[in-house]
């Protein structure tokens, strides 16, 4: 099943007298239980890919759609809820909040959604990221690593169908760059869900189902 489809999107930019074609006319897919890494330069048009598929941006032309829901063409309302719902982010920066433990982390993910916070739910998902014993811990006390264990945690707590994560180890050291891949494809897996990886480090794609090329504005699968 697609979770994830483009169907000829593209993306401008006008830069005074200039049209930048950020997305050329792209047709790609992801489906439940694929994990996909987009690879390519700086400046290739990875990012840019990325907050469409995102909601973040509306593409040009073309169509986005999450879930076989014709996500682009929604109100900025509706696509912000339907973002919320299907989508959960993990960035190059965890983006905790410093001030909040990672149990709160979670809890405010409840709050947004005005339900009710399962410890149990929340102890077995960290347990399966191996951070369990962290839930009163504030950022501050975690490792580069941990960090981001946590901010996957965050991001697949309310269930999304969708995960998409933006070079989500640049900052870590190699072991633990290779152990939070591993457990990104772990998750996609077991939890069903189409993950893309936008990442500068192709050995981080052995973890990965397909691997995608950006240049110039153009995707392509590589062989």
């Amino acid at each position: 099943m697609k979770l994830i489809e483009l169907k000829q999107a593209t993306k401008t930019f006008e830069d005074g007298r200039k049209t930048i074609e950020a997305l050329k006319p792209t047709d790609f897919a992801v489906e439940a239980g694929e994990f996909v890494s987009i690879i390519g330069p700086s400046g290739s048009g990875k990012s840019t890919l990325l907050t469409i598929i995102g909601g973040l941006q509306t593409p040009s032309s073309g169509q986005v759609l999450i879930n076989n829901d014709k996500f682009s063409e929604l109100e900025e309302k509706d696509r912000a809820k339907k973002r919320f719902e299907e989508i959960g982010f993990i960035l190059q920066a965890s983006n905790l909040i410093p001030f909040l433990t990672v149990k709160d982390q979670l809890k405010l993910v409840n709050k947004i959604w005005n339900s009710t916070f399962d410890l149990s739910q929340a102890k077995n998902l960290l347990g399966e990221l191996k951070i369990d014993d962290l839930i009163d811990k504030y950022p501050s006390d975690l490792s580069g690593g941990e960090k981001q264990r946590a901010a996957i945690a965050r991001a697949l707590y309310h269930d999304p169908s969708v995960i998409l994560a933006d070079e989500p180890t640049a900052s870590l050291d190699t072991d633990r760059a290779f152990e939070v891949v591993d457990i990104l494809s772990r998750e996609t897996k077991k939890k069903n869900k189409a993950t893309i990886m936008v990442t500068h480090d192709e050995r981080l794609t052995e973890y990965c189902d397909s691997v995608y090329v950006m240049k110039d504005g153009i995707l392509s699968k590589k062989s």
